[in-house]
């Protein structure tokens, strides 16, 4: 742990008459929003709402001692006296309690108390306990890349600016936090965690959540991290705190974590009752402390103010959120229409002409490999755009920079990103921890402030960690945030079996998992040429993009090519006939193709049967006009897929087959697929799991003689 800064940079002291004053009104205005929407709740006019009653002195305090639209802010939803104090309007935030369509923080689209507002800096904030941790880290990692990487002209940084991350302790117990103090730590990045403890999670009180019942102690030995302990009811305390350890963070030392002792004197929203599990003497202590109490009490004690400035600026408050409310419940509800809107970028369309420079390619050299080609794409945007960070598991060449001239590099699992870290330094590709969350987290709040991550996922089979922040945060940020914040990280992640020895944990397959996630992009090439053209779009367009690359596929010869060129692009849900037919129609993606492919070739060689195979390459968009031609085309359609059978990708495209294209078929779209179970290591298990080339064959001819 480090020791506090010295000299203290300002005292709390130094707050003037009007300082304490605007802090009390400020403490005061949270809580009487809180009890606006409790009233307005009840009256059904909103429909939901969760307070931050008993956490406005800290909240306040940390509103006073940051910096709006300088520094970055990652709140939780007990925050509302900080955001108010960072220059949010009791307006703004009842709009969002009525669900307004000029509600800032969200259109209408999130519950109350999920803040954002992007001239503040304020972060888009999601429900889910935790998740925002990860992507403060990445938010701060990104003054740390600006910072080093030389080649980027225009650096969105401050230079002493800092990101704020709270939470509540019951949040503690989350893995994310614990892995976004170790990255945090581990680079000194500017980040200032306050945890605000009331010693409950909805009902589950501290000594059930964290071992001795203090996080700042189990905490104390990260190296670099300042910790603090404050009663989080003072706010002149408070402030003292915060300023202290945020001139910490903002002198380039390290993070910062505030354990503040606040109370909840409010159910954890009113969907609870605390009655039901806090016995009334804790409760009646708890209204002691209460900081709306203790605070005004002591300004009239310490001759700051007197009564009737106290009663002054409850009338006043009372009169801003009165006239606040009935603001907000005139204001107009989103267009129903609405709903569709920022679900993608509005701005770059990856499915458009802009992308598709497929009939034009530039080659150069031998034909090689996926990898190989892979490899060369990232180079070549890497060269044509600073701002694309490289990180993940073993992606680098080597992680001790000293050790570089001596040694070949590992460049990735399956050397994806072999040689890149030499050419581009390690500023711009680094290992990560082993922890997924981690990588997409950081990826996250990185692409929030306008760097272009593309990470690595070692394996589609360990990529659950990490869903959380795959589905949760990155699919939904643009949506949730009503265009004002986007995150467009490629996620790449090898893909699949057909490995002979690769079993359940390194074969697994289940693009349905992200496809059926809207604000995803999802590819998955079968071809080197393609792998080359679907990557380099993935990292131009503004999506997050899930990008399967299957491992079979990486070094096979059959879908070898030569180089297309540093502007090769294939656009998103663009089919491709890869052989033509007139008797049925197989549509299929991945390792698939070629199987498909081979059993055609022997249909058409053994009983004259034209089959066409269609490559999908884009899972989501999918390419439904050229489908719909194949099919009304052939009259005929399998559905060839490497998940298992019963729910899996395909099942949607032979739904929808059957429901657009039921005039034009002349028998019922059938499957192949692999086996409702899990991959196998003997490879007789294998080979009997997933789809081979005789299954295909099989279900042509039962297909073509229907």
């Amino acid at each position: 742990m480090a020791t506090r800064a010295q000299p203290r940079p300002r005292a709390a002291k130094s707050l003037s008459k009007a300082d304490l004053l605007d802090m009390y009104r400020l403490m005061l205005l949270s809580r009487r929003i809180d009890d606006k929407e409790i009233q307005l709740k009840r009256q059904n006019k909103i429909f939901f709402q969760i307070s931050g009653a008993g956490h406005e002195a800290v909240l306040v305090a940390a509103g006073k001692a940051l910096r709006p639209a300088y520094d970055w802010f990652y709140p939780y939803y007990r925050d509302r006296a900080l955001c108010l104090s960072l220059g949010m309007t009791p307006t703004e935030m009842l709009l969002s309690a009525v669900g307004a369509a000029e509600d800032p923080n969200s259109g209408g689209r999130q519950m109350p108390s999920h803040w954002g507002h992007k001239a503040l800096n304020i972060v888009s904030q999601s429900s889910p306990t935790g998740t925002q941790l990860l992507q403060a880290v990445g938010c701060a990692e990104a003054w740390l890349r600006y910072d080093r990487i030389g080649a980027i002209a225009e650096k969105p940084i401050q230079g002493d600016e800092l990101v704020y991350v709270s939470a509540g302790d019951g949040t503690t117990s989350e893995g994310e936090f614990w892995e976004a103090l170790n990255t945090a730590s581990n680079l000194k990045l500017p980040v200032l965690f306050l945890i605000e403890d009331n010693k409950y999670a909805i009902s589950v009180p501290v000594e059930v959540q964290t071992a001795g019942g203090s996080v700042s102690k189990l905490v104390r030995n990260f190296p670099g991290l300042l910790v603090e302990e404050v009663d989080g009811c003072d706010p002149v305390v408070s402030y003292d705190v915060l300023l202290r350890a945020s001139e910490y963070v903002r002198q380039r030392k390290g993070p910062a974590l505030v354990h503040a002792h606040v109370t909840r004197p409010y159910s954890h929203s009113l969907s609870d009752d605390e009655v039901l599990y806090k016995p009334p003497k804790e409760r009646e202590e708890e209204a002691r402390h209460d900081c709306l109490t203790l605070f005004p009490k002591r300004l009239i004690a310490d001759g700051v103010a007197t009564e009737a400035e106290i009663e002054a600026i409850k009338r006043q408050v009372d009169e801003e959120v009165g006239v606040a409310a009935d603001m907000a419940l005139a204001s107009p509800q989103p267009e129903p229409e609405t709903a569709l809107l920022y679900v993608y970028s509005p701005e770059i369309d990856p499915t458009s002409e802009q992308f598709d420079t497929e009939d034009d390619p530039h080659f150069g050299g031998d034909p090689t490999t996926m990898v190989d080609l892979l490899n060369a794409c990232l180079k070549d945007e890497m060269a044509r755009d600073p701002r694309i960070v490289v990180f993940g598991e073993d992606v680098a060449d080597v992680s001790r920079e000293q050790h570089l001239e001596h040694v070949k590099g590992k460049g990735g699992v399956f050397k994806v990103t072999w040689g890149l870290q030499r050419q581009f330094g390690s500023d711009r590709v680094y290992n990560s921890p082993l922890a997924e969350a981690n990588i997409v987290g950081r990826a996250i709040g990185l692409a929030t402030r306008g760097l272009k991550p593309v990470v690595e996922i070692q394996f589609f089979d360990y990529i659950w960690p990490a869903y959380h922040q795959l589905r949760n945060e990155l699919a939904t940020l643009r949506w949730r945030s009503n265009n004002a914040f986007s995150s467009p990280v490629v996620v790449r992640v090898t893909y699949g079996g057909y490995l002979k020895g690769g079993s359940i944990y390194h074969s697994q397959t289940g693009a349905v998992v992200f496809t059926a996630v809207p604000g995803l992009r999802v590819v998955c090439p079968s071809t080197a040429l393609d792998a080359s053209g679907l990557l380099r779009t993935a990292i131009r367009c503004d999506d997050p993009v899930v990008f399967l690359e299957h491992k079979h596929l990486y070094r096979q010869t059959y879908n070898k090519a030569p180089n297309p060129g540093p502007n090769f692009m294939i656009p998103f849900g663009k089919a491709k006939v890869v052989r033509a037919g007139r008797d049925l129609t197989v549509v299929t993606y991945g390792a698939v193709v070629q199987r498909s492919l081979v059993a055609a070739k022997e249909l058409e060689e053994r009983d004259g049967v034209s089959v066409e195979v269609i490559d999908l390459r884009s899972l989501s968009p999918v390419d439904w006009e050229a489908i719909t031609a194949s099919v009304t085309k052939t009259n005929k359609v399998l559905v060839a897929y490497e998940d298992a059978q019963s729910w899996g990708y395909g099942a949607e495209i032979a739904a929808r087959i059957a429901d657009e294209c039921f005039p034009w078929l002349d028998a019922p779209v059938k499957r192949v697929a692999s086996t409702d179970s899990f991959v196998g290591y003997a490879p007789r298990l294998e080979d009997f799991i997933l789809p081979q080339v005789e299954d295909l064959a099989r279900a042509m001819r039962d297909l073509h003689a229907f």
